[in-house]
């Protein structure tokens, strides 16, 4: 199935993206940190003061972002998501932060993030009501944006529940439109694809047009099966979701669950690998003011960071499964390829994987230099087309590679040596 796939992966790679929405935001994936996954809509600040959705959760959490180099990594966004407004709107028919959890209001959050030098994203949704049954934007569209852009908002987490699925790219192109015509960069960030799935394939181009990142599938858990589970979806559609990503528009396989409860480090380095691999927001959702030296290590990995910020800003994809190993590929700028290889057998220990075994290890003809990220970084040198070097990976981790062809100016700029001529017009044929 995969290497069928990974066919029609070098074709879309060579197909010209989308137009993406035109607001100059997102030319590369996201970061930042978003509530949900960790905190979720706990408002008891009476009994739970500290982990609470409140005006001091989100002011804790940028403070840290500045003073433990999460800013300087990359990260920006401080991203609230449900349950943050009262559930009645204000007499002009505005939307209000809830009074006792928010009393200086979004606006003075807004401020406070900004101080920091970092950007303050917010959560509404497409229907009448939020997910948690809070006042929804359906029928306020140009209200809740220009709401959003007087509170000096960056971004809008806008989610599809209790809408009609045939009124969900309407409803969504709307309130694209009513951000624009705020005049405030707002990122705009949908689940559009994730609500139409269950009825319909939904039209990508249409989406790309509208946001600048969707949720293709369900919510993330602390789980690796979780994990997995999204891993899974991703490489049954990248036919169709690959080509819609790129600067300006990603596809959004949800938050980072690194440093909470369910995933041993191993899993955590694969979460973070095939993130980068997948062009995706790295969104974290965990308690940044406590959190292990390891995976805080882990999500300021420069070099993994480098991955997903890689400005040619193509999204990689799986290019084959083999006796329990799954190989993902990322074309990156300067002709190199990132790769990961997971191994997804959950028994026994590392195991070890031929690099002479990645779809894409002709661009080592004649020679490349290879530097492995994960999971620890070392430089393996100059390789060949026959080299026999083998990386070991432990159950449910992943090896996490960069590859540099030697002599690439002689090839074509940004298009990987691996891409055949003959199976390039053979399935741009088919197609």
């Amino acid at each position: 199935m995969c290497r069928a796939v990974f066919l029609l992966a070098v074709f879309v790679l060579i197909c010209p993206v989308a137009g993406a929405l035109d607001n100059g935001l997102a030319l590369k994936p996201t970061m930042g940190w978003l509530h949900w996954e960790r905190f979720m809509c706990n408002i008891d600040c009476d009994t739970d003061p500290n982990n609470c959705i409140s005006e001091r959760l989100y002011m804790q959490m940028a403070d840290v972002m500045v003073k433990e180099g999460w800013k300087e990594a990359g990260y920006e966004y401080v991203c609230i998501d449900d349950c943050w407004p009262s559930h009645q709107r204000d007499a002009q028919g505005r939307l209000q932060a809830d009074p006792k959890r928010f009393p200086g209001g979004i606006k003075k959050l807004a401020d406070y993030v900004h101080s920091k030098g970092l950007k303050l994203g917010i959560y509404a949704d497409v229907g009448k009501n939020t997910c948690a049954g809070y006042p929804g934007s359906l029928g306020y569209y140009e209200t809740d944006a220009q709401t959003f852009a007087d509170w000096d908002v960056d971004l809008l987490k806008f989610d599809g529940c209790f809408m009609n699925w045939t009124l969900l790219g309407e409803g969504y192109m709307n309130m694209s439109k009513a951000l624009n015509k705020t005049g405030k960069s707002i990122l705009y960030s949908c689940e559009w694809p994730l609500y139409e799935w269950p009825f319909n394939q939904p039209n990508y181009t249409a989406i790309r047009e509208t946001c600048n990142h969707w949720r293709n599938f369900a919510d993330v858990y602390d789980s690796w099966s979780s994990v997995k589970s999204i891993l899974d979806w991703t490489a049954a559609h990248q036919d169709v979701i690959v080509p819609a990503a790129g600067p300006g528009g990603w596809n959004d396989p949800d938050m980072l669950v690194i440093g909470n409860f369910g995933l041993s480090h191993d899993q955590q380095e694969s979460q973070m690998a095939l993130w980068a691999i997948m062009a995706a927001p790295l969104l974290m959702s965990n308690d940044l003011r406590d959190i292990c030296p390891r995976s805080k290590e882990l999500l300021q990995n420069r070099h993994i960071i480098a991955i997903s910020q890689d400005p040619l800003g193509k999204q990689g994809y799986c290019t084959a499964k083999v006796d329990s190993y799954e190989v993902w590929e990322r074309p990156l700028s300067e002709n190199r390829m990132a790769i990961a290889v997971l191994n997804r057998q959950e028994i026994g220990g590392a195991r070890g994987f031929s690099i002479s075994a990645i779809p894409s290890w002709k661009i080592c003809d004649p020679q490349c230099n290879v530097t492995q990220i994960l999971p620890q970084y070392k430089e393996m040198g100059v390789q060949t087309l026959h080299s026999k070097v083998v990386v070991f990976v432990n159950p449910s981790g992943t090896a996490l590679l960069t590859v540099t062809p030697i002599n690439s100016s002689l090839k074509r700029p940004n298009k990987p040596h691996w891409q055949d001529t003959s199976i390039k017009h053979k399935h741009a044929t088919a197609l």
